[in-house]
Parts: structure tokens; C-alpha cells; sequence
């Protein structure tokens, strides 16, 4: 069973960027779709991006400009990419395993929430 652990979040100005890692323990990364979600102080948890295991990319429209996932297997590493950071980008952000289909991606069944890394845009 793999273990995903967030890191890389902080404070940063409007404008400004951030890369954020999701490492990965206990198993190998490269069978894994992950994916990378976020919750704002009193909002539900939302879809970022998420990333097949060949690569493969899916970005809800609203996330589509400013945020770039990534991955390199022999890290065991995920990576989200956030650049042009708004205010309303602060929240907590998690990864997790997923499941891609019907236009979408969701948690998988066997994925787990973690402790998250947190991001506060400063205006």
C-alpha cells in the first residue's frame, strides 16, 4: 500500500508561485493515477489536477491556466506547479490516489487523505 505525504506549501505573495511535492512510500509510484485536491477555510474540498500512471494529464476547466502537474516515477514524486497565485488560491492541499473516468477524477476507493500542505496567498 503506498503512502503519499504533501509537502512544499507556505506563504507567498499575489503573483507569486509555489511547487508542491506529493512523495510517495511502501510502493512504487508508476501504477498509480494521483491526484491533487484542496480545501479552503469553510469550502468543501475541490479537484485540482490529477495525472495518469502514463502520464496523462486531467485539469477541471477552472484549474486549467495557472496549475501544472507533474510527475517523475523514480522520485516517487508527484508535483503540482501553482503559478500566478491569487487570494483564493490559499487552502489546504492534499494528494491522494484516484480513479479517472466519465470526464472526471475522484479519490479511488483505496485512497487516503493525509495531512495536506498548506498555501496562503497574501494579497
Amino acid at each position: 500500500q503506498v503512502q503519499l505525504v504533501e509537502s512544499g506549501g507556505g506563504l507567498v505573495q499575489s503573483g507569486g508561485s509555489l511547487r508542491l511535492s506529493c512523495a510517495a512510500s511502501g510502493s512504487i509510484l508508476d501504477n498509480y493515477n494521483i491526484g491533487w485536491f484542496r480545501q479552503a477555510p469553510g469550502k468543501v474540498r475541490e479537484g485540482v489536477s490529477c495525472i495518469r500512471s502514463d502520464g496523462s494529464t486531467y485539469y477541471p476547466d477552472s484549474m486549467k491556466d495557472r496549475f501544472t502537474i507533474s510527475r517523475d516515477n523514480a522520485k516517487k514524486t508527484v508535483y503540482l506547479e501553482l503559478i500566478n497565485l491569487k487570494v483564493e488560491d490559499t487552502a489546504d492541499y492534499y494528494c491522494t490516489r484516484v480513479d479517472l473516468g466519465g470526464g472526471g477524477c475522484d479519490q479511488s476507493r483505496e485512497g487516503s487523505w493525509g495531512q495536506g500542505t498548506q498555501v496562503t496567498v497574501s494579497s
